[in-house]
């Protein structure tokens, strides 16, 4: 993030409409809304609309995904994000300690669920505090598990633990996931490419969920995991594969960062508390063809 990317961003939100539209998209995470219901809801004509949700997207604040012959909209509240944590990064002359609660503060976890606090018993325990580990899987370990790994405790943070492995692990991670990661502001000291056993050996972290996120990992034999956790298969396409010019293979990590973030940002946002076990795993399971479906 920069000066003229978040002068961008709030140019675009410097209008009554589409300042109205950003906010009424925020309430609809993460199921987003089309653009023919967007125009009603906010009272003005389609032309209109679509004027006001492409200067959106120009400035990295909305999406648009096509389903069936309509265009579902979201707001990108990571993006969002990036931008208040741009302008509060120099707060307080630069004191962590009592900027981080702001910061931590506008995770888009913490923004979606300070409408949605469900205080049900928990499925996995009574405690409503539970922290949830989850591993992330592929068979390299360098790009996609190591990304989802970042994005969930990020997302995540304060009610889950991510982790990643891989059953083949190249021992590095891809320089373009890195790249990535560290221009959208994570810190990349926890990237390490290894071997999924090391969360079978005792003493291991117990996971509760354990996730595959490319096609070659969701068909080889994964060990036992302590415990049973819930799995399901979220794959998306491999961006170490792509071919073109050095800007189309960084777009390629940049189309899987944003598929990972979209349905981690679902996963995050789920009533844990209130959901059973069989109802949990339908919608991890819809999470990962949602994500092969956007593939």
């Amino acid at each position: 993030m920069d000066d003229n990317q978040t002068i961008a961003a709030l140019a675009a939100l410097a209008q009554p409409t589409r300042l109205r539209t950003f906010r009424l998209l925020v309430e609809r995470e993460p199921e987003g809304v089309p653009a023919g219901e967007l125009a009603k809801l906010v009272d003005v004509p389609q032309n209109t609309m679509s004027a006001h949700l492409a200067t959106l997207s120009q400035a990295g604040l909305v999406r648009g995904e096509r389903h069936s012959r309509s265009i579902v909209y979201h707001v990108d509240l990571n993006r969002f994000r990036a931008v208040m944590v741009y302008l509060l990064q120099d707060c307080c002359g630069g004191n962590a300690s009592l900027c981080a609660p702001l910061i931590s503060d506008l995770t888009p976890a913490a923004l979606l669920g300070r409408r949605r606090r469900p205080v049900e018993p928990n499925w996995r325990a009574p405690m409503s505090d539970k922290v949830y580990n989850a591993l992330f899987l592929s068979t390299g370990n360098s790009v996609r598990s190591i990304i989802a790994e970042a994005i969930l405790n990020r997302l995540g943070m304060g009610k889950f633990n991510a982790y990643s492995a891989g059953s083949q692990p190249k021992g590095e991670v891809h320089p373009f996931a890195l790249q990535l990661l560290k221009r959208l502001n994570y810190d990349t000291s926890f990237a390490r490419s290894k071997a999924w056993d090391e969360f079978a050996a005792p003493g291991a972290p117990q996971m509760d969920f354990v996730f595959t996120v490319c096609d070659n990992a969701a068909a080889e034999a994964c060990p036992v995991w302590p415990g049973q956790p819930m799995t399901a298969h979220w794959g998306v396409p491999d961006p170490a594969a792509a071919e073109g010019s050095e800007a189309e293979r960084h777009f390629a990590f940049a189309e899987t960062y944003r598929m990972l973030n979209n349905r981690i940002s679902i996963f995050v946002s789920l009533p844990m508390p209130s959901l059973d076990k069989l109802a949990l795993q339908k919608r991890l399971d819809e999470i990962g063809r949602n994500i092969q479906k956007a593939g």
